[in-house]
């Protein structure tokens, strides 16, 4: 079916069903970063393939939400399509119900599964104030029959206790007591990464993301998992068993929620999609407590087995990191070279890790200007060649067993007698925000966006900012991108804790020129020595975990402090001394050579 067909047999149905309009966004239902191919309907229904976007039809329109990153994609694939892109970076565009409510009257369709109660909710409410009416219906399901993918099947497998550092019983017993507290009998458990962390358990159903597709309810005297019965072979059904879970089909959640005698359900409205709340709901004298997830907030503050295994993860990526830029400055020119193949061969070195499964994201390689676009994406058939001199923005990551890294460095690509002035200057503006994080101490009870000014001090001082945040929280072999925690100018009502993981990243970004961003990964640690000199109040400061060189070539020495360049110095220092032994005689010199001191 073409997408004029398809947009027309939705119309059908549409009619059949009393709708106006229909929504169609690109989510799945368990609000993941990252789907499987079986849920990307609004692809489906519109052509267009970027990561982000939401469809709205109606029985004259068809129209396509996104941000700026995608403009160019879209207008290409949604070309005679009769699909209208929507440019919802412009100030003057309309958010979707802004635009059903000055165009539309009825009823709007939305899928419940897509949606989770919260978004739902907020969308029920904007509809209802401009006069429009909102119905939970499914109709993308009876018309995206031929082709479309089967929900992934990876094998679950056990996540072992020396990797994980707590057993299945202790987390559910920390998570039992959070019910009682609430005076609650059952949590439902939608997240794939809490559902994974709960139940020490991974997959390969999501790209990027060790995790499996499944729900899973949790009450205080039993577990229910529910997955595709296929996930589940012999191995993995014996280490179920030992550890108290019951296994169903991934569909049954609907059921079993309708059925579920208990006096109260906790589940976490931001997560928990709607036709799963309807489920809940539908039982007369069923109570809820809709709240943030209180396994999130324990998956969050790793145990320092989780820790020690993010240092291990940390030394494999800086081995192939070595080994990457090494190639790149002393070979890779040598011979054609993209964006995508310099992705590639970073791809090579780090799978010869011993522990690497994956990488954590899709790599963001921005050569000269493309690095300018943050969150870059380059595409095999349409990329930057690597020619000439400039700057190259090179922000991946690795999943380990051991752990998830995730680093930013920008390096310069040829001849280091062509290095602008100005973007050393800008270069060493970054590094002295992200040193500046990196050295902070503060009291127990801080929240991120407390600490965001330190990395933007420098770069606001001069009229600069950039336009995403400074620090996320990262898992632990799990999402790259975790909260409840973050670091960045937006109120976070979470405080930093010990064992909490967040990325330190500032940049600047000069549009068709170039993009510098330099990231590492730091955990909340104790301050001792700060505490000790206080009545009592707990300090805390960060552990830079992340061992990779920056390019010091970039660096304008003059802009630094005594204690910047100290700080540097000790860095390189400890990457040498950490990752130097890894490597054959050649490696580690070439190593020592860009880890000397200033």
């Amino acid at each position: 079916m073409t997408v004029i067909e398809k947009l027309a047999a939705l119309r059908t149905l549409m009619k059949e069903h009393g709708l106006n309009a229909y929504i169609v966004p690109g989510t799945d239902p368990h609000a993941s970063e990252y789907m499987a191919p079986h849920w990307m309907e609004m692809s489906w229904i519109t052509g267009f393939l970027g990561e982000t976007g939401t469809a709205v039809i109606t029985q004259d329109k068809a129209l396509l939400w996104t941000d700026s990153r995608y403009y160019l994609q879209a207008e290409a694939e949604l070309a005679g399509s009769t699909v209208e892109l929507m440019r919802e970076s412009d100030v003057d565009c309309p958010t979707i119900p802004e635009w059903l409510c000055g165009h539309e009257h009825g009823t709007v369709g939305v899928n419940p599964e897509m949606y989770s109660v919260n978004g739902y909710r907020a969308l029920r409410e904007e509809l209802e104030n401009g006069g429009l009416g909102l119905m939970s219906i499914d109709l993308i399901r009876p018309l995206w029959t031929e082709g479309r993918p089967a929900i992934p099947t990876s094998l679950l497998y056990e996540y072992g206790v020396e990797y994980a550092g707590e057993s299945v019983a202790s987390k559910w017993a920390r998570v039992r007591e959070v019910l009682k507290q609430k005076h609650c009998e059952a949590i439902v458990i939608s997240a794939l990464d809490e559902i994974a962390w709960l139940l020490n358990i991974r997959g390969k159903d999501v790209d990027y993301t060790p995790c499996l597709i499944s729900y899973a309810v949790l009450e205080m005297d039993r577990c229910t998992l529910f997955v595709a019965p296929e996930k589940v072979d012999a191995k993995a059904k014996a280490y179920l068993d030992r550890i108290g879970v019951t296994v169903r089909g991934y569909e049954e959640v609907f059921a079993y929620l309708n059925g579920l005698e208990v006096n109260g359900i906790m589940f976490d409205g931001s997560k928990v999609n709607e036709r799963l709340y309807e489920a809940i709901s539908a039982k007369t004298g069923k109570r809820v407590n809709m709240t943030p997830s209180p396994v999130l907030k324990m998956q969050s503050v790793k145990n320092t087995t989780e820790i020690a295994g993010e240092r291990i993860a940390m030394r494999e990526d800086a081995v192939a990191l070595t080994r990457f830029f090494r190639w790149l400055e002393t070979e890779a020119l040598e011979t054609p070279q993209t964006e995508i193949t310099l992705a590639d061969k970073l791809h090579a070195f780090r799978a010869k890790g011993k522990h690497f499964t994956d990488e954590s994201f899709c790599t963001i390689a921005g050569w000269k200007g493309n690095g300018a676009i943050v969150h870059y994406h380059a595409e095999r058939e349409n990329c930057a060649a690597i020619e000439g001199s400039g700057v190259l923005l090179l922000d991946s990551g690795g999943q380990y067993l051991d752990g998830t890294t995730d680093i930013t460095r920008t390096v310069w690509v040829g001849d280091a007698e062509q290095i602008p002035e100005n973007v050393k200057h800008d270069y060493t503006l970054v590094l002295k925000g992200h040193i500046a994080l990196a050295n902070a101490r503060f009291p127990k009870g801080t929240r991120g966006n407390q600490l965001d000014v330190l990395a933007h001090q420098y770069m606001w001082a001069e009229g600069i900012t950039y336009g995403h945040g400074t620090g996320h929280g990262v898992g632990h072999f799990m999402g790259c991108h975790e909260g409840p925690q973050n670091i960045r100018t937006d109120n976070n009502p979470n405080p930093l804790q010990v064992g909490n993981i967040c990325s330190d990243e500032p940049g600047i970004y000069r549009a068709n020129e170039y993009g510098i961003r330099i990231e590492n990964l730091i955990t909340v640690r104790e301050s001792e020595h700060v505490s000790a000199r206080t009545t009592g109040e707990t300090y805390y400061e960060f552990e830079t975990l992340t061992l990779c060189y920056y390019d010091t070539r970039l660096i304008d020495r003059s802009m630094l402090t005594g204690k910047e360049i100290a700080w540097l110095n000790n860095y390189h220092k400890w990457v040498y001394g950490e990752v130097a032994p890894r490597l054959n005689e050649a490696e580690a010199a070439w190593l020592q050579e860009k880890c000397k001191a200033l």
